[in-house]
């Protein structure tokens, strides 16, 4: 009984400190948010979009948001959602992020004293094929393919590459299930992921896919092959969670060896379109914990219109978004877990806005051949909403000093003209990044000439900063709180 109370009181005790600044150290993570309204068009296979990610700078987490990455039109809205062009981004995003390896550098310490221990790179996951994990589209839990023979034959090599095939026909979940086995969650799985979106925390490349090369062209011969000696190199990024609401897609990516310091992940939507609900605008919002630091990440597609007066709705977008979402709607630990945007103290909110500029055509077109962005900024309703408090009180954004990235010609340089159907559009700063709370540092704030919409993609690249519980002060905390236990 003594026991059984001591470890109560233990549990009891970690709970507490745990929350407690003394066991944490701060450490700083780059995070690159990018946002980019596509138009309802689908990628080519060979979409450059190294520029949009900067992958030069490679970061530690990707925030990637598009808008209208389905048509929006009837069928879309009101039928069966279409997931294939997500897939595709996916593909495209995957491909990018993974032609770089990750910077040497690892997350950056400030405040704890430089130790061997702490410095000491991270134990990489050997080649082994039975330690890499193949990703799920749909899954909730990790999935993995194991195999503890060193010597597999051609035989089964060819049955794998069958499981991993890409039926046209076949229904994802089809494939998620034929490609892999769903491992036994315990309860503190079940309380970190949320079950109902698309969450997958896994490489985001079947590794068997490489094994290709080592398959003799005559079926049914045999070939010894140990496994633990080919190299397969490991994707440098990992996919955490993509989620569709009708055209607004949010999709997260992290460095493979800081997908264990992710928990408590959750999803949620909020369509604020036709009748108010529909999803053809709305906003899909991701919260996570980085480490012991809750963030929250929304990807938003608010309501158009060109009239002095329409900010007025976007305004009204933004506060339905902010009192209908709601994260970890069943977790019984509401006291700790955030469940509104506001209980994060990380945020960044990317995605088409949509708000103007409140000049006319002639005007703005001047101003942009002038490049006086600073006059222009005077005359953009979100940058005033914001001044004003109507909107976004207590937020920030970076300087714009970039053209419009709002309304091209398909495939080309130059601004639309005049629009058979609703006359002269006015560029406009529709697609912006902006973020609220502490230990968030703006490193870059751009925009990227991919034209394949008539949108231009938008990137914020930011250096924020994380609590990192810190073992050796927890040990010392239950030592010393076991010690006064023990004296009772």
């Amino acid at each position: 009984m003594m026991i059984l109370m001591i470890v109560l009181s233990l549990e009891d005790a970690i709970q507490k400190l745990s929350g407690f600044s003394i066991l944490t150290h701060k450490q700083s993570a780059r995070i690159c948010a990018g946002t980019w309204n596509v138009g309802g068009r689908v990628p080519p296979a060979d979409l450059d979009i190294d520029g949009w990610l900067d992958t030069l700078e490679p970061a530690d987490i990707y925030v990637l948001g598009l808008q209208e990455i389905v048509p929006l039109n009837a069928g879309n809205i009101f039928g069966i959602e279409d997931d294939q062009p997500a897939s595709v981004w996916e593909n495209i995003i995957r491909d990018a992020l993974n032609r770089v390896r990750p910077r040497k550098r690892r997350i950056v310490s400030h405040s704890d004293p430089p130790s061997p221990s702490m410095f000491k790179p991270y134990k990489e996951v050997s080649h082994n094929v039975h330690d890499m994990f193949l990703e799920t589209t749909h899954g909730a839990c990790d999935t993995f393919v194991s195999s503890k023979r060193p010597i597999v034959s051609e035989e089964s090599l060819t049955n794998i590459e069958v499981l991993d095939s890409t039926n046209d026909n076949a229904s994802p979940s089809t494939r998620d299930r034929s490609l892999s086995m769903q491992i036994n969650s315990d309860s503190q799985r079940e309380e970190r992921f949320s079950y109902s979106e698309r969450v997958g925390l896994s490489w985001p490349e079947p590794p068997l896919k490489l094994l290709n090369q080592y398959v003799l062209e005559r079926r049914g011969s045999f070939k010894p092959l140990n496994l633990s000696i080919i190299n397969l190199r490991k994707p440098a990024y990992v996919r955490i969670v993509s989620k569709q609401m009708v055209g607004v897609f949010l999709t997260i990516w992290v460095r493979r060896s800081l997908r264990k310091h992710i928990s408590n992940l959750s999803v949620s939507t909020v369509g604020v379109g036709i009748m108010g609900y529909i999803g053809n605008k709305g906003s899909v919002s991701v919260s996570m914990s980085i480490y012991q630091t809750p963030f929250c990440f929304l990807c938003s597609h608010l309501s158009s219109g060109e009239k002095d007066t329409d900010h007025q709705k976007r305004n009204d977008d933004v506060r339905e978004i902010h009192r209908r979402t709601l994260f970890h709607p069943h977790s019984s630990n509401t006291s700790v877990l955030p469940r509104s945007i506001r209980d994060h103290e990380r945020i960044i909110w990317l995605g088409d806005l949509n708000y103007r500029i409140n000049l006319s055509y002639e005007k703005t077109h001047e101003l942009i051949a002038r490049k006086e962005w600073q006059r222009l900024l005077e005359n953009d309703q979100l940058s005033n909403e914001m001044r004003k408090g109507n909107v976004f009180e207590g937020w920030s954004e970076g300087v714009l000093c970039f053209p419009p990235t709002y309304k091209y010609e398909i495939d080309s340089e130059n601004y639309i003209g005049d629009d058979p159907e609703s006359g002269k559009r006015r560029p406009a700063w529709c697609d912006r990044v902006i973020w609220k709370g502490k230990g968030m540092k703006l490193l870059s704030y751009r925009r990227n000439e991919i034209k394949l919409s008539d949108h231009r993609p938008v990137t914020a690249t930011f250096l924020a900063e994380v609590e990192v519980l810190s073992p050796w002060k927890l040990q010392r905390a239950l030592a010393i709180t076991y010690a006064e236990i023990q004296s009772q």
